[in-house]
């Protein structure tokens, strides 16, 4: 694997997170020390007391024990202020019952927004998209998901993308189309001619073809 770089422009896979200092509704942090070694989910929303945004919202509260078991620490980001902020965190709270445990970056000035690429000119010029950033406890860009305005976020995939990076990171495997938890994983093509014979006739996995073997992995 390549030593990762900071990209200046816009970051993406393989990139090091951007680091910031920023106010947030846990007060000021600055990234690299908030991090502390964790899994990230970074995400961005258009604005606050929005509908699907609040939905979202909700949503992440709803994932918190699962990234809690993930290690993953969330972090959310908007252009709205910090007075915004608390006040609409304090209004999902008290209308959808749930806390929301994580802290709210208030990026007025689009500073966080932009070194992430988060702002689409097309889209809107003032506003985040809807961006998701998964990085790992190195600071690495492990992958990105960008959503309209108009749509909400697939949690279920948000879920699926911690669960699959981690198990790649582990277990040295991949991860085949719709994966799931618990689910059949991809083992390495073989590299030689010799590897590829064995791997035919290797009962510990169900190779369709020399190339393409999966294999259960124990718990």
């Amino acid at each position: 694997m390549n030593e990762p770089t900071f990209n200046s422009s816009s970051p993406g896979l393989g990139d090091l997170a951007p680091d910031f200092e920023a106010q947030t509704t846990h007060g000021m942090i600055r990234f690299s020390e908030w991090q502390e070694g964790r899994w990230v989910i970074l995400f961005s929303h258009p604005a606050d007391f929005t509908p699907v945004c609040t939905t979202e919202f909700v949503e992440f509260c709803h994932s918190q024990e699962f990234m809690d078991a993930k290690g993953v620490a969330l972090l959310g980001c908007s252009v709205d202020s910090i007075y915004s902020h608390i006040a609409w965190v304090r209004d999902i709270e008290e209308k959808h019952g749930v806390k929301v445990g994580f802290p709210v970056i208030a990026d007025l000035d689009q500073a966080v927004s932009r070194k992430f690429g988060m702002i689409s000119e097309p889209t809107s010029a003032t506003a985040p998209v809807r961006s998701v950033f998964f990085i790992d406890g190195s600071g690495v860009i492990r992958a990105v998901i960008s959503y309209p305005p108009e749509v909400g976020r697939s949690f279920l995939e948000i879920r699926r993308v911690i669960e699959a990076l981690q198990l790649v990171d582990e277990k040295g495997v991949a991860c085949p189309a719709n994966w799931q938890s618990g689910e059949s994983v991809i083992v390495p093509p073989p590299k030689t001619t010799e590897e590829a014979e064995r791997r035919m006739e290797d009962p510990s996995v169900e190779a369709t073809d020399w190339y393409l073997a999966r294999k259960k992995i124990e718990d």
